[in-house]
């Protein structure tokens, strides 16, 4: 089955260029030019991947965004014609999982897409054996990529659970924020270190009950980031 890819952009012709671009790599691609139609779109179909342009009319892109993340974690990549870091970080904050600043090269779009596709699917002779971890009220589901906590289900992005996985596979090991950064997004991915950051606060938000108090990702100060099993 051909990826679904749901292409967001009120620049008709950069739309056209991504969505010819894509389709020559055997993605079927969907197209919306503002964020009332993309969120519409979003609700109606379960896309692999989601293009979002951050300045749309009627619903901005990170308006769209945190709506998407009230009922989906379909990976979402931000595009963005402002350069300020802040821009980049706010999409981050509103669940985005990586972000793309304009003018861009469509050979560096393409391969964002196929790498996060590559992290969020998992191989053939995996599914046969679900791999499931339960510590402390928290349980993963990686066959199903599902979160719950004390029961209740956790609605996580991508990049979310890619971190989360890391560290609950791996307790008590440190992983400085370079190395976090490297392995889940990759050593070809040009942000920094805060986008880490940004994404373990949003997980101790959706996964601790007291997230200034965590109970499941510490953090070693100086050093980076850990679970502890409880």
């Amino acid at each position: 089955m051909p990826k679904k890819v749901l292409v967001v952009d009120d620049e008709k012709l950069i739309v056209k260029g991504i969505r010819f671009s894509l389709e020559q790599e055997g993605f079927e691609v969907t197209c919306a030019y503002d964020g009332e139609e993309a969120l519409e779109y979003a609700k109606e179909t379960e896309y692999d991947m989601i293009l979002l342009d951050l300045m749309l009319p009627k619903l901005s892109g990170l308006e769209v965004c945190q709506q998407i993340r009230g009922f989906s974690n379909v990976p979402i990549i931000m595009l963005t014609a402002k350069g300020e870091d802040m821009d980049k970080i706010l999409g981050l904050e509103y669940g985005a999982d990586d972000y793309i600043t304009k003018p861009f090269n469509i050979l560096e779009v393409k391969a964002r897409i196929k790498a996060i596709l590559r992290r969020t699917a998992r191989p053939e002779n995996e599914k046969e054996i679900p791999r499931q971890i339960e510590s402390g009220g928290l349980r993963m589901d990686c066959e199903a990529r599902r979160v719950y906590v004390n029961g209740r289900e956790i609605n996580l992005t991508a990049k979310e659970f890619d971190v989360l996985e890391l560290l609950v596979f791996n307790p008590n090991k440190v992983y400085s924020r370079e190395n976090l950064l490297n392995i889940v997004w990759g050593y070809e991915y040009p942000g920094d270190v805060r986008t880490v950051d940004v994404h373990i606060r949003r997980l101790r938000e959706k996964i601790e009950a007291n997230p200034s108090e965590p109970r499941y990702v510490h953090t070693k100060w100086g050093v980076g980031y850990y679970f502890q099993a409880v």
